[in-house]
This record gives structure tokens, C-alpha cells and sequence, in this order.
């Protein structure tokens, strides 16, 4: 488990490219047979991805998570974004995830694994803990249960949908969670962008073909930077900073935030005559 400290904004302002990638880009995050993890700070979010093989990897406390069990504190979102067949089994309960269907998990659960059906093509699942304070159902979410909302103009290169996979319905401490699927074609996830002060957002990238590459704006609207970013990396983007994005090519992203509220739509919006 990689841990990253809080920043604030003056840190960007005279940060490297080196220095902005270690604060805030998450690489490497697949690996056969292993489950590997960021801590970051930012309301103390965890990202991590599991690439089960010949074995089930079940989640365990590493870095600053000093509890008896991975969920003693948490809740868990688990989306998975390819490979081969495979299955989540929490308590002994095994949940199958076809491609962009979503797990959550309540805290309490003392055993959670993640499972491939065909270690040659192992399953790829991408997941996000926060802290919590009180038990929540674990809960299944087809892809074909949530409903698509399509967002964007075919003028603006921006057609995309979004499914709120964790929210709404779905009871959760914190944990707000979905991904958005951008049309082909289309490669801005959102512009003009926006701000949410009272929430840390994870955006993590991935259909990306191995060339190709999202170029993710940060930073304060009069202060903006900018990360190269490729397919299954993350970013972590604290309360202050924007976020926007444009592909090379047409991509999906996973969104996850934590923080005051699971209100979706508490955000502030920055006009693009306001970034420098």
C-alpha cells in the first residue's frame, strides 16, 4: 500500500511534473496475484485494483488501516472493468460481476475475496474504501439496473454516459461511486469543469488502448495543471481542485467521492472564462 499526504493548493503552483505525478497520479495499480493499494489522505480515501489468479486475494489492513479486518472502519465500492469471469466472496457469499457491474460492501464484513473463474484470464477489479460508522447491506448493481444517463452534444466531442452505480438507492456511509462510458468518438469527460469543497474525488481511467493517453486538468481555476494519464491509472483530486479531462481517444472513467455529503449534485461550477 502506496501512502500520499494531503497537498494544498499553493503546492502546484510551483511543482515539477515529477512532483505533481507522485502526489496525485496512481500507476501500477494491476498485478497477477496481488491486491495493490493507495492511501490517500484526502479523506483518507483507498484505491486499490485485485488481479486474482491461480488463488483467491482476500482484502487485508495494510499501511496506516492498523485494524483486526480490512472493513472493521470502511465501506467498499468494487467495480470491475475487465479480464476474464469472476466473483466477489464476502462472508462466504459469492457475487458474480460480469463487465461494469458493481459491488458494495458494509463495513463489519470480515472477509472479502476476489476470485477468477479462469486463471488464465484472470478478472480485473478496480475498488474504493472510505471510512465508516455504521453497517450497510452489501449490494450487487447490474450494469443493466442502473439507469444510463446521457450527457453531452456531438458538437462539444463530449457525448458520454454516466451511471451513478453507488448512490441514490444504494445506503452508504459516504461512498458515492459510478462510471461514465464516453461515446465513440467523444473525448471530453466534462468542460466547462467544476469544484465540489466539501468532497475528494478518485477518477480512475481505463479502455484505454495502450498508446493512448488522458490529458486530466487540475489544479485551482486561476492556477490550473494538467497529468498525462494511461489506461487503468487513477487520479486523486482533492476538494480544491478542479477536474476536467480529454482523451486521445474515446475511454471510460470510474468516479468516486467521499467527504460531508452523498449529495451528487453539490458542486460548484467554474466558467471556462475563469481558467488560466
Amino acid at each position: 500500500m502506496e501512502v500520499r499526504s494531503v497537498t494544498g493548493p499553493d503546492f502546484v503552483v510551483g511543482a515539477t511534473t515529477a512532483q505533481i505525478r507522485q502526489a496525485y497520479l496512481a500507476e501500477g495499480l494491476f498485478a497477477v496475484d496481488e491486491i495493490r493499494s493507495v492511501y490517500a489522505h484526502e479523506d483518507r480515501m483507498v484505491m486499490g485494483g485485485a488481479l486474482p489468479g491461480n488463488l483467491p486475494l482476500r482484502l487485508e489492513p495494510a499501511g496506516p488501516i492498523k485494524a483486526d479486518h480490512f472493513l472493521e472502519a470502511r465501506e467498499l465500492g468494487i467495480l470491475k472493468v475487465g479480464g476474464g469471469p469472476g466473483s466477489i466472496i464476502v462472508e462466504g457469499v459469492t457475487h458474480q460481476l460480469e463487465d461494469y457491474d458493481s459491488l458494495y460492501v458494509g463495513m463489519g464484513n470480515r472477509s472479502v475475496q476476489f476470485t477468477s473463474s479462469d486463471p488464465g484470464a484472470p478478472a480485473r477489479f478496480y475498488w474504493v474504501s472510505t471510512t465508516a460508522h455504521r453497517s450497510c447491506p452489501t449490494r450487487l448493481i447490474k450494469r443493466s439496473d442502473v439507469s444510463p444517463v446521457e450527457l453531452g452534444a456531438d458538437g462539444d466531442a463530449n457525448r458520454r454516459v454516466l451511471y451513478k452505480a453507488i448512490e441514490g438507492d444504494v445506503d452508504t456511509c459516504q461512498l458515492v461511486m459510478g462510471f461514465t462510458i464516453m461515446e465513440p468518438g467523444h473525448v471530453w469527460n466534462t468542460m466547462p469543469p467544476h469544484l465540489h469543497d466539501r468532497r475528494s474525488e478518485i477518477y480512475f481511467y481505463f479502455g484505454l488502448p495502450e498508446a493512448a493517453r488522458v490529458i486530466h486538468l487540475m489544479g485551482q481555476p486561476d492556477q490550473t495543471r494538467h497529468l498525462l494519464v494511461g489506461n487503468e491509472q487513477a487520479v486523486i483530486s482533492p476538494r480544491w481542485s478542479i477536474h476536467a479531462g480529454v482523451g486521445t481517444t474515446s475511454y471510460s472513467f470510474c468516479w468516486a467521492m467521499a467527504g460531508e455529503n452523498r449529495t451528487y449534485a453539490d458542486i460548484d461550477k467554474v466558467g471556462i472564462e475563469e481558467l488560466r
